[in-house]
């Protein structure tokens, strides 16, 4: 195993280089196989969404969909959240829930109790239970794909009525809580931003009704200012910048013009490698990406090389042969293309392939692993056949390189980026494991990039590129980094952010009025996190306090109180064995702290794997 832990800054050094010749004088050529199994349901028409998270954590990635017009159960058997867990050979098996459909669909945590909970705009809200009939929801998963529980108050009542399509999860106020963006089906709902207030309920923060759209709606931070951002398919623009508090503002300064039914086909990455996110959109049938310049506050063709014209409807930014540049795949009128980046707005056809004609666009999808070999897959939908027998056809490529040795690559943070304090990031890499070995995943994180002193960020993850969290309090640093290792049966390998990243907190408002009344810090780490059998609350008083602390499991029922005295000013250390009040072993599972201190609190979760 490679140790970066001992002589970090001259191997860093030299990774780095490494990493720049590779880039710089190599192409990494990507081929795709199709593979079957994902049918039944059978498809209906129109547009849908499609989601690749592994939402039983059991390491292999899995699809999500709330169908097309056909769910529910409108010529087809398509209805509610419909799974489809994989086992990492390409294997599929479907399980649907609920009496509703037809729109888009998010992936995130919003109750922060370790599981992934969906979020989804659609057209056809015609269940009569509360789990479907809004045009807007957000419904909470116990981890196994199969069960959900709406958690949806507030939600599409700002004027929505006639349906609503893309779906997006981001963290838009710092607060350690998933906020939602949704853009309408077609004309007239507008786009609209709600605020998690972490007990069900929602509040909108941003929003607007009228105008025309093409369905779809992503977050990510444009101009690097550690504030979400969000990018629409809407007649009225597409790219609008967040001020972190949940308001937005639109710029477009810079762009070609959208049309009717705006911008179609967007994505977002890092294109140009400065930490902000860039646009890829298909325009005239052709493929366009424009970069956000920070200098000159203005988006810029970063295009060349890339057809001008053609029948392509949607696009996706990623690097997809896990070169450390951003790549952009497009897809219409049955016809994929990718076309590889080198950082510098130069782009060369890579791979290619073709689905039946007529092909039209309705869901395209890249970036989850389904069969560890450590590059991205692509699932997509597409309209086939002749009038009237045609209709959707679900299509999934895997990457078909099979993978003999053990890696793993970082793919966010890339390096650059600017991040706040409490916020949530999305922690993704890509790993190839070797045919038939089990594997994990540890990460770990420093503020000094120049000593690599690594602390636990988290252990025993599953494997499966992507890893929810919130970046923790008083760490403000410009040297930020992530230590990615990955253990097999046979082995272990590790790799390290390529270039730094920041995370600072931003004192406005309220919190500059805090930062007069206290002269030092408040803070409450847990560590081990994940742990067996015992973890440790390491606490930072800045002025003497009476301190409780209580374990709760995640339904909310008290656990243990461990502590309720009166602590001096200073660090101490509160102990928790993993037992309850009766003194027994608690069993595996995710549990919520709540420590408070005088005019302090502080809520966090940790994880017991026994």
């Amino acid at each position: 195993m490679i140790n970066y832990r001992q002589f970090f800054p001259i191997l860093l050094l030299f990774a780095c280089q490494v990493a720049y010749l590779v880039s710089a004088h190599f192409v990494y050529a990507v081929s795709y196989v199709e593979i079957f199994g994902l049918t039944p349901p059978a498809w209906d028409g129109g547009r849908t969404e499609f989601e690749m998270a592994d939402i039983n954590q059991d390491g292999h990635v899995d699809l999500l969909s709330i169908g097309d017009h056909g769910s529910p159960f409108i010529n087809t058997d398509q209805h509610g959240i419909m799974v489809w867990l994989g086992d990492g050979a390409g294997n599929w098996t479907i399980h649907l829930n609920g009496v509703f459909g037809y729109g888009g669909l998010a992936v995130g945590d919003v109750n922060n109790d370790g599981y992934y909970d969906v979020g989804y705009g659609m057209h056809h809200n015609y269940s009569s239970t509360d789990f479907g009939n809004q045009l807007i929801e957000v419904a909470l998963g116990d981890g196994s794909g199969l069960s959900w529980i709406p958690w949806d108050d507030g939600l599409a009542t700002n004027g929505e009525s006639w349906g609503m399509f893309g779906t997006d999860f981001g963290d838009v106020n710092h607060n350690g809580r998933l906020d939602l963006l949704s853009n309408s089906f077609g004309a007239g709902a507008g786009v609209h931003v709600y605020l998690n207030q972490g007990n069900g309920s929602w509040t909108q923060s941003f929003g607007f009704l009228g105008g025309n759209s093409t369905d779809d709606a992503v977050f990510g931070d444009i101009n690097n200012d550690s504030h979400l951002d969000f990018v629409v398919a809407h007649q009225y623009g597409t790219a609008y910048f967040g001020d972190g508090a949940g308001g937005f503002v639109l710029n477009d300064t810079g762009l070609p013009a959208g049309g009717s039914l705006g911008r179609r086909g967007i994505s977002l990455g890092d294109v140009d490698n400065d930490g902000g996110c860039d646009l890829a959109f298909a325009r005239s049938g052709g493929i366009a990406v424009w970069i956000w310049d920070e200098d000159a506050q203005t988006w810029t063709d970063y295009s060349n090389g890339l057809p001008p014209s053609g029948d392509f409807q949607a696009t996706q930014l990623f690097d997809m042969n896990i070169d450390g540049e951003m790549d952009v795949a497009a897809f219409g009128g049955g016809q994929f293309e990718l076309w590889l980046g080198d950082g510098e707005g130069n782009w060369a056809l890579d791979a290619q392939f073709s689905t039946p004609n007529p092909g039209t666009f309705a869901a395209f999808r890249s970036g989850g692993d389904i069969d560890h070999n450590g590059f991205p897959d692509i699932v997509l939908v597409a309209r086939e056949g002749s009038w009237p027998s045609d209709k959707n056809e679900i299509h999934f490529f895997k990457e078909a390189s099979v993978p003999g040795r053990l890696t793993v690559t970082p793919i966010f943070p890339r390096g650059r980026e600017r991040f706040q304090e409490d916020s949530v990031c999305f922690i993704e890499w890509a790993s190839g494991v070797p045919i038939d070995q089990n594997s994990y995943v540890k990460l770990e994180f420093t503020t000094n990039s120049e000593l690599g002193d690594w602390s636990t960020l988290a252990d025993s993850l599953p494997n499966n590129g992507r890893y929810q969290w919130i970046i923790p309090s008083d760490v403000s640093s410009d040297r930020c980094r992530l230590l990615y290792t990955v253990f097999s049966e046979v082995g272990s390998v590790e790799a390290i952010t390529p270039y730094d990243f920041s995370i600072h907190g931003e004192i406005t408002g309220l919190q500059e009025q805090q930062a007069v009344d206290l002269p030092t810090r408040f803070a409450v780490s847990a560590s081990p996190n994940p742990f067996n059998p015992s973890t440790v609350f390491f606490l930072e008083l800045p002025v003497t306090s009476r301190v409780s602390l209580i374990i709760y499991d995640i339904r909310g029922n008290q656990i243990r109180s461990l502590w309720e005295v009166v602590l001096p000013k200073g660090q101490h250390q509160i102990l928790w064995d993993g037992r309850d009040a009766l003194g027994c072993a608690v069993s595996s599972g995710t549990y919520i702290y709540r420590l408070e201190a005088g005019q302090f609190s502080r809520t966090g979760k940790v994880v017991l794997v026994r």
